[in-house]
């Protein structure tokens, strides 16, 4: 018997403690519905955790932009662009998966993240997703 002290863990990806400032974009039924800022709390293979001051819904698409702590040639600031989907979001925590990650140079002005119609990078990331699950669900049939 498990005590509650000694929960089980099940992840089987390691978790790094990274803490980083980033931005967010919530894609929902075509339509950027939240964006904002926040703090990641842990890091790995597969997914993230982090801290925003809103609760997302399971399933929305995500984009992050994470600033990264190493600099290109020793100049250039860095971001690390992950595209997810919700897992589960509650008071100030929010866990995503990465389903898709790049690394781009960072501007050297702050861009606010403002909630628009669409959004062209994360719409077409969200459009391809939903294809590539609907073709799994045709061959699995």
């Amino acid at each position: 018997m498990v005590r509650p002290s000694e929960k089980l863990e099940r992840r089987t990806k390691a978790r790094f403690p990274i803490h980083r400032e980033l931005r967010y974009k919530v894609l929902d039924d075509d339509t950027i519905v939240a964006a904002g800022v926040g703090k990641t709390v842990d890091i790995s293979s597969s997914g993230l955790a982090f801290d925003i001051d809103q609760t997302v819904k399971p399933g929305a698409f995500i984009e992050l932009s994470i600033s990264w702590p190493v600099l290109l040639d020793e100049n250039c600031g860095m971001r690390l662009i992950v595209f997810g989907r919700v897992l589960r979001s509650g008071p100030r925590k929010t866990v995503c998966t990465i389903d898709k990650y790049e690394f781009r140079t960072q501007a050297r002005v702050f861009q606010a993240a403002v909630p628009t119609r669409t959004d062209s990078m994360l719409q077409r990331w969200a459009d391809g997703y939903r294809r590539e699950t609907l073709k799994t669900r045709e061959v699995a049939v």
